[in-house]
């Protein structure tokens, strides 16, 4: 990898902090990244990765900061950006927020992870659960624990420590599944999958053994088992505790876990999807004086669930102004800084159908406005409920005490980092002054645009079985 030196900048390109690893790269170089930067996004050709002579930038952005590493190598460009991220998530550990005032706030900590992190331009240790030993926020704690090296660090079992003890032994595990879709302008689902992670929170006692059962449907081909729902998981990736050459024989998924909290696996599914609510949109334009939007909204789940906390975010015109609302249910406001107008509905059933009608004036139409502008977007949550159908089904936990266990679990639907929604609103041009609301929802029924939006949160919690 080689990474020559990283840097920490804020928004204005200020060095807040920075470690220099191998001492081949001039440190008055990082003056240039923001001049760089600033020009890629005048010219819109914003790229990962920038040179000035011989010297290449690879950088994030992580809320308020710029995280940046340099190298004169022609290095692994993306084992340098496994690293920074890496580091986002250790000092997240950390700081619980990664923004400019933690980092200012806890220089020496900082020093002392980039220390630890990387030698020599290498990565070293980056499991913050290792780190968290003998790197800490109190200084009273740092000194003792300098004493001598952790155990953590020697162990063959290096990401947990011994003499682990709780009064109540309970293992909690989220199955958290992120949806990413393409839908077009007619409303069809171009390309659908379902990126997943399964992640623990652990609070056992002793070095106990866990394994941990799915309805993988590769299991029941090779067990012979053919009941049930079964996935097909690909692209898996393990945390370095499970036992890989266990999962490859009998696909069990064995492992010692961490203590706390920790990133078990994540896994794709590729598969169809459907979106779960359904939105139709109409824009209705009067001798260029004002607009009227018409959104329905539909559930399409099933009618025994609800969708709780839905917000609905249409974009408007920019030069929208007078705003006035009318809905079925729920409440509407306008939110001027983002040129949206947001739809709230505090319980949504499925099944069912809702309409909300907004009016904005407009002091002058030249052209389309709403012609490439964002999607309508939608947000909500839906208790006992899971799309791809992924199960747990049975957690053993197995101690050379005996003691009892509590294994629990819970699922969680999200929309994905790549949900793209791409439609177009279809255009009335009408010259009435105020027809009815009743006769609007005849002509929005007939003369409608569909386009589908999903951004799902799920969210399901019960006690497992502690045996096949």
């Amino acid at each position: 990898m080689s990474a020559s030196a990283v840097f920490v900048l804020d928004l204005k390109g200020k060095v807040l902090i920075c470690r220099n690893y191998k001492g081949d790269v001039d440190m008055a170089e990082i003056d240039h990244f923001l001049p760089l930067l600033m020009t890629q996004e005048e010219e819109g050709l914003t790229c990962p990765i920038m040179s000035h002579g011989n010297v290449h930038f690879l950088w994030i952005k992580h809320t308020n900061l710029y995280l940046v590493a340099t190298t004169n190598k022609n290095s692994n460009a993306s084992l340098v950006y496994a690293f920074l991220y890496k580091v986002v998530e250790v000092f997240t550990e950390y700081f619980t927020e990664l923004e400019e005032e933690s980092i200012q706030d806890n220089f020496v900590v900082v020093y002392e992870l980039l220390d630890e992190l990387m030698d020599f331009g290498f990565p070293q240790t980056t499991d913050s659960k290792i780190l968290q030993e003998y790197i800490t926020q109190e200084g009273t704690k740092l000194e003792v624990s300098k004493t001598k090296v952790p155990t953590t660090v020697t162990n063959a079992v290096s990401w947990r420590s011994e003499g682990i003890k709780y009064k109540k032994n309970e293992v909690f595990i989220d199955v958290i599944e992120s949806i990413n879709l393409l839908v077009n302008a007619n409303g069809n689902v171009m390309s659908s999958d379902i990126v997943g992670t399964v992640k623990l929170k652990t609070m056992l006692s002793g070095m106990p053994e866990l394994r941990l059962g799915l309805n993988d449907r590769a299991l029941f081909a090779l067990t012979g088992r053919d009941k049930g729902k079964t996935v097909t998981m690909e692209d898996v990736k393990f945390h370095q505790c499970v036992r890989l050459s266990r999962f490859e024989s009998d696909r069990t998924i064995s492992f010692i876990p961490p203590d706390g909290e920790s990133e078990l696996m994540s896994y794709r599914i590729n598969t169809h999807v459907k979106p779960l609510i359904w939105i139709e949109s109409v824009i209705e334009k009067f001798s260029h004086s004002r607009v009227e939007i018409l959104v329905k909204a539909k559930g399409q789940f099933k009618k025994q669930s609800v969708a709780n906390n839905v917000e609905v975010r249409v974009p408007v015109p920019s030069d929208a102004d007078s705003p006035k609302f009318k809905t079925s249910t729920g409440h509407a406001k306008y939110v001027p800084e983002k040129n949206l107008a947001v739809w709230t509905i505090k319980s949504f059933p499925g099944g069912k159908e809702f309409l909300m009608r907004a009016s904005f004036g407009l002091p002058s139409v030249e052209k389309d406005e709403m012609e490439g502008k964002p999607p309508i977007t939608v947000n909500f949550e839906i208790p006992y409920f899971t799309v791809s159908g992924i199960q747990v089904r049975y957690m053993k936990i197995i101690e050379k005490s005996g003691y009892q266990a509590l294994p629990w679990v819970r699922y969680i639907t999200q929309s994905g980092g790549r949900t793209a929604m791409l439609f177009r609103y279809s255009l009335l041009m009408y010259r009435e002054r105020d027809p009815s609301f009743s006769h609007r929802e005849k002509l929005f029924k007939i003369r409608t645009s569909i386009y589908p939006i999903v951004f799902l949160f799920c969210f399901l919690s019960f006690r497992l079985p502690t045996t096949e």
